[in-house]
């Protein structure tokens, strides 16, 4: 049976193992030891298209030498929450300390949710 799970397994030797003295945790040590254990697969979505239509602009910061706070800050947008109906985080973070300094909660990709964390980072400085 491939890909049968350690506990499926452990209950259809039930009794052959209770005549050996083993229990199930010592049953999933053994199979982990010898390598036997199935990996699960990793629940992934891909949510960024890096093959669009739109200017991709150079990392201007790989000669930059980052030796104090905020000299450089950086942003991102990552959506949370379920796809049907995803809220979208905009975050300012510092280079340097990796401080998060400015955020914003929205359901749209707007450019304002953008700025809006951009305004209270300044704010914060």
């Amino acid at each position: 049976m491939p890909r049968i799970g350690s506990k499926k397994l452990y209950y259809l030797l039930n009794q052959d193992l209770k005549k050996l003295i083993i229990g199930r945790d010592k049953f999933i040590d053994i199979l982990g030891a010898n390598h036997l254990l199935i990996l699960p697969k990793r629940s992934y979505h891909i949510t960024t298209n890096s093959h669009h239509r739109f200017r991709k602009y150079k990392n201007q910061l790989l000669d930059l030498q980052i030796n104090q706070p905020e000299q450089v800050w950086v942003s991102d947008i990552t959506y949370i929450g379920k796809r049907e109906k995803p809220c979208y985080l905009s975050l300012i973070t510092d280079a340097y300390s990796k401080k998060i300094v400015g955020y914003n909660v929205s359901d749209n990709l707007n450019t304002e949710s953008s700025l809006v964390a951009l305004r209270l980072a300044v704010k914060h400085r």
